[in-house]
Parts: structure tokens; C-alpha cells; sequence
């Protein structure tokens, strides 16, 4: 492999245990499987034909393999996509598609390496696993910073997993200090000139958001150093002849309106698969070759098990694109986003090779007004950015994403607008394109039981002590989905005309029904003032989630001090989604929810972190001033 700066060799060295049964050969039906993984990047490698990056070995990984140019994760970040991966099904229908929650395996269901496992392999995890769910013991031989496949028995096949978290979001905004020591090894011609930079055109450009995008590279830069030293250690323990290499990066670029999103900025991933000449007839092509077949992250599991030569369990929802077991090529990938940290939004998105479609379900809440992630905020260009939106210097792409509400549906022509910049969602020539991807997606959503349609603090209750996926499945009846859906699409319609209609959901005997009623009226904001009397009775309905969502939109109405009791009342809940609902809608009254200023500054010690870090921010609105109502 292309030699790199020793000051990156030892990180990985440091890991692996002195050689033993690295020159071990493993049988010709049984492929070594290495998972060489990164964090928060998008195809930002010279490889694929970006000619800022600096990256010889990933680029020379590329000349040994194929690539794949329409790769996807199921959502722009870390924890909701990793569950994705470790079980091949979507996390919207086993309900771990939050981020960091603490999701239930269903009956039966076991993380894909305990098959390998069964099947005699020696599986190695180092390090990263967050699941949202929890890791059953025999997932691993080892998942550990220490873990390594030479560790496993003399001529035993590995699956080995080595995640590198250098390329992370939080890397980019690293002190200086920090960052002069991890690029300390740089030759000249391996750093990122900030006034070379290409600043997409959803971000202002400014020098801070220059200077993120050049750290950006850096990071990729040094991380692509640790895989040339993983891969080189692979091929001196004789073992680069026997090994499938897969590379990917777990979601799209770490930077703000990429991760956490369902744009390509946020989802579409670098990804390359090496195959060795023993088991070249199981590559889709020669070296160095690309291809455009869809994949994602929910097809990874179940290929594994494909090219070791395993049965694909039933209940994986995606296919295998390759080994014996390989499907068809998929037509359509399919994507999704929930409460990211502290703050709730529910979208779901699906993409052919061209069109990206996009449905906001919750369009009254911004992009990023009244929803400030505090993460997220810790990055220079977002500060940048929000304070360019505040003193109203935005236009263009930039200006679009930092609106006070967004479209209830989305589409892009990703050949035509890689950036995903121009919605076409309400033009005429791309009306069939929009109907087919919107039934698509209720297709998908009705096939895999979307949990996502209730709220969190529902999904946490209705079941009982069943995980979803088995409660929902044994009865139908438990989560009426159908009917859930035809709510969830009538409140998010906007239609001023079907207040009375959204009035009458709030009667309905399902809860999630309800909410979406109420949910559904605060987003029409002042249109729904003919039903307000009808929604402040639902301020004593029996869950309180519903409850919180009718405080909600009588205090978009202005009816403030009708709202506040029953959101105070809700920051007691035992239930901590509750506590969560209620805190982002006092931080969005700003001063205006001064009278619970002492409940707010209670939730500073709440348990829950993210109730603690909207509560900060709302300790902050509170001194601003009275909120906009938006």
C-alpha cells in the first residue's frame, strides 16, 4: 500500500497485539470480511472525483476495487444508521430510529455477527457499537479498542470491524491546539487551503465556514492515513489475499444540513468493496470500476451472511448485493429522520438514481429556528450561518434552509442539482415523478409498520413490555397504522379549510389520533382560532402527550396562559418523552414562558440529557424577550 506519515502508523499499531496468526490461510470457501468503517463523510475522495481531498490510500483501495457511486445510509446519523446495519432492518419498524434511544430487539431477532459467529467465524469489533438497542452477549468475540482478528484460532475465518472516529463531526472543531497535534505528521502538501474550498450552495460562504470546510478534508486526510496503515498491517500478515475489504463511511459529511438530514449531503456515502483474485467471481466488477447499483445500509447485513455463504434470516428487510444470495438490484432507497438529540422532527424520504423525494410531516417546526440542537451549534458554520439568517443577510440556497417552516414535501433532480437546492415539488413537469416516489413511500411506510407516526412517548407506553415489532405484528389492532397515517397526512396538509376536520380527530379513541389532531391545528396556526375553545378541552385529555401537543398550538394561537398549566404539569411526567415535548415548547415561547421559569430551571438536573440541554437553551430564550410564536 502507498507509504504514509509514521506519525499515523502507530495509532493502529497500538491496537493489534504482536504477530501470531497473521500468515494463516483460511479455507477458499470462507472469505476473510473486514469492515473498514469511518465516521460523518460524504464521497469526498479523490477516488470519487473530488480534487481537494488528499487521499492516496482510500484512492488506492478504489484501483483494487469497485466502487459504488449510489451507496446510502438510511439516515445522516450515527446511532439510528449503526441500528440499521447490525440487524438489516429498518429502525422506524423495530422503533429504534431516535437518536440514542434505547430501542427492544424483537422475539427472535439477533444481530447479524452471532450468525457468523455460528458459522465458525471469529468476529472483532473495535470499538464503536451504538445500536440504540442493547448488544446481546455472543454478538462478539470482542468489541473492544483492543480488538483484533488476530486473536482467533489458527486457520479460523474473521469478520473484523475497525471504526475510525477521526473523520467525526466534533474533529472539524477541534482547539487549535488539538488540531496542530493530529496534523503534527502533515507533509505541506497534505493540508486544505480554506481559499480553495468549494462552499456548497447552501452555506453562506465566510471565512469560518471555509476554514470548517478545509478541517473537514484534514480530518479525511489523516483518517485515510489510519486505513492505509490497517490495510497495510493486513497485507503483512499475509492476509490481503484471503480478505474481502469493504470501506464506508457511517452517514454523509459531518457538517451542518449534512449529518442529521435526508439529503445526498447527508446519506450517500463512500463505499468500496476489494476483492482479492480467489474470489474475484464474486465481485460486480474489475478493479478500479464503478457502479451505480442502489445499495443500503439495510442490504449490508444480509450480504455478509450472502458471501459467507449463509442463509439470509426472514424477518432482514433488505437484500444482498452480493455473494450467492444476491438479489436483484433495488429500484428505490428509503430513509428516515426522527428526534435528533433534543429536538423532535419526523421525516421520510425515498431516492431512485435521480430523484430524491422528501415528505416533512411536522412542517411547521424550521430547519433550525426554535430548533437548536446544541451539538450541532458547537460548529462554527452553523453559529455563522444562524447569525447571517438573523440579520437577514441570506439569499439563495442559504437562505432557503434557514426559513420558519418547511415545505410538506420535497424534490430534487439530483443530476441536474447535485445540492439538492431546488425543490421541484410543486412544478408541473415533475408531477408524475412526485406521485410515484409519494406512493412509494406510503408503500414502504404501510410494508414495514413505520412506527415513526406516533409519538415517542407513545411508542414507549402503548406496548407494553412487547417490543414493537412483535406487539404490532401479532395485532394489527395495537397500532391502527392506516388510520394513524390518514391523520398524519390530513395535519400535515396545511389546508386552512379542514380545521373542523382535524377538530373531530381530537375525539378519536387512539391517542396517536388525537395527537396528530392537535399536532395538525398547530400547524395551521392562526386558521385553527374557529376550534380553539374544542382544542383547550383536550388540555385535560387522558395522555399527555396530547395534551402537550393542544398546549402547543393554543399558544401558537396566543392563548399563552391556557397553555402553561398543562405544559408545567407535563415537565413532571414520569414519563421522560414527555418531559422532552413539553421542554421544546416552553424554549420556543421564549420570554413568553417566563411564568415557568422555576420548572424550566428545575429541568437543568433533569436525567434525561436532552431534556437538560433544551432546557438550557430555553433558560436562555427566557432572557431574550417574548418568543415570535413561530
Amino acid at each position: 500500500m502507498t507509504p504514509r506519515s509514521s506519525c499515523l502508523i502507530p495509532i493502529l499499531l497500538a491496537a493489534l497485539p504482536a504477530p501470531g496468526l497473521g500468515a494463516s490461510r483460511t479455507p477458499a470457501d470462507r472469505p476473510n470480511i473486514l469492515w473498514v468503517t469511518c465516521e460523518d463523510i460524504s464521497p469526498n475522495l479523490g477516488s470519487f472525483g473530488d480534487a481537494y481531498a488528499v487521499t492516496p490510500n482510500l484512492d488506492r483501495l478504489a484501483s483494487q476495487g469497485v466502487r459504488y457511486t449510489h451507496a446510502f445510509a438510511t439516515i445522516g446519523v450515527c446511532a439510528p444508521a449503526r441500528s440499521t446495519i447490525i440487524t438489516g432492518m429498518y429502525p422506524p419498524s423495530i422503533g429504534s430510529q431516535h437518536m440514542r434511544c434505547r430501542g427492544t430487539l424483537p422475539e427472535g431477532v439477533r444481530m447479524f455477527p452471532e450468525y457468523l459467529r455460528d458459522a465458525g467465524y471469529y468476529c472483532t469489533n473495535n470499538s464503536k457499537t451504538d445500536y440504540n438497542l442493547p448488544t446481546p452477549e455472543g454478538t462478539w468475540d470482542e468489541s473492544s479498542d483492543t480488538a483484533t482478528y488476530r486473536d482467533r484460532a489458527e486457520g479460523q475465518p474473521f469478520f473484523a470491524v475497525f471504526n475510525f472516529t477521526t473523520s467525526h463531526e466534533s474533529q472539524i472543531r477541534l482547539p487549535e491546539d488539538q488540531y496542530r497535534e493530529r496534523v503534527a505528521g502533515f507533509s505541506p502538501g497534505m493540508f486544505h487551503d480554506p481559499a480553495r474550498a468549494t462552499v456548497p450552495p447552501y452555506h453562506p460562504d465566510t471565512p469560518a465556514v471555509r476554514r470548517d470546510w478545509a478541517r473537514y478534508a484534514d480530518m479525511i486526510t489523516y483518517m485515510d492515513g489510519q486505513v492505509g496503515a490497517l490495510l497495510d498491517q493486513l497485507e503483512a500478515d499475509g492476509l490481503l489475499d484471503d480478505t474481502i475489504v469493504f470501506y464506508y463511511s457511517d452517514h454523509g459529511a459531518g457538517m451542518p444540513r449534512g449529518k442529521r438530514w435526508l439529503y445526498d449531503s447527508s446519506t450517500r456515502v463512500p463505499f468500496i468493496v476489494r476483492f482479492p483474485e480467489k474470489y474475484a467471481r464474486l465481485s460486480p466488477g474489475s478493479p478500479g470500476e464503478t457502479t451505480d447499483r442502489l445499495i443500503s445500509f439495510v442490504d449490508l447485513a444480509p450480504t455478509v451472511l450472502s458471501l459467507a455463504g449463509l442463509e439470509i434470516p426472514g424477518h432482514m428487510q433488505g437484500s444482498a448485493f452480493l455473494g450467492d444470495s444476491q438479489a436483484g438490484p433495488r429500484d428505490l432507497v428509503f430513509g428516515f429522520r426522527d428526534r435528533m438529540d433534543e429536538r423532535y422532527d419526523l421525516i421520510r424520504m425515498v431516492r431512485d438514481k435521480r430523484y430524491t423525494y422528501i415528505r416533512n410531516y411536522l412542517p411547521h417546526l424550521p430547519y433550525f429556528h426554535h430548533q437548536h440542537i446544541s451539538y450541532m451549534y458547537e460548529m462554527p458554520t452553523m453559529r455563522d450561518w444562524q447569525r447571517l439568517a438573523d440579520s437577514g443577510e441570506l439569499t439563495g440556497g442559504a437562505a432557503a434552509f434557514m426559513t420558519l417552516s418547511k415545505p410538506v414535501e420535497e424534490l430534487y433532480d439530483t443530476r441536474l442539482d447535485p445540492s439538492e437546492v431546488e425543490n421541484l415539488a410543486s412544478s408541473p413537469e415533475h408531477r408524475e415523478i412526485l406521485e410515484r416516489l409519494r406512493a412509494e413511500h406510503r408503500r414502504w411506510q404501510l410494508e414495514v409498520v413505520d412506527l415513526g407516526l406516533l409519538p415517542e412517548s407513545d411508542l414507549r407506553t402503548r406496548f407494553g413490555e412487547r417490543a414493537p415489532y412483535d406487539a404490532v405484528r401479532a395485532d394489527p389492532s395495537c397500532y391502527p397504522i392506516g388510520r394513524i397515517a390518514e391523520a398524519a397526512d390530513l395535519a400535515g396538509r396545511g389546508d386552512p379549510s379542514d380545521v373542523d376536520d382535524l377538530a373531530l380527530l381530537l375525539d378519536d379513541p387512539d391517542p396517536a389520533v388525537r395527537w396528530w389532531g392537535a399536532t395538525g391545528l398547530a400547524i395551521r396556526g392562526d386558521s385553527a382560532l374557529p376550534v380553539a375553545d374544542r382544542l383547550a378541552s383536550s388540555l385535560e385529555d387522558p395522555a399527555p402527550w396530547v395534551r402537550v401537543a393542544a398546549a402547543d398550538a393554543l399558544a401558537r394561537l396566543g392563548r399563552v396562559d391556557e397553555a402553561m398549566p398543562a405544559l408545567v404539569d407535563a415537565m413532571g411526567s414520569d414519563n421522560e418523552w414527555v418531559r422532552l415535548r413539553a421542554i421544546n415548547v416552553l424554549d420556543r415561547l421564549d420570554g413568553l414562558a417566563s411564568p415557568a421559569e422555576e420548572v424550566i430551571r428545575g429541568a437543568l438536573d433533569d436525567p434525561n440529557n436532552y431534556v437538560v440541554r433544551a432546557a438550557e437553551h430555553a433558560v436562555e430564550g427566557i432572557g431574550a424577550g417574548p418568543g415570535d410564536g413561530e
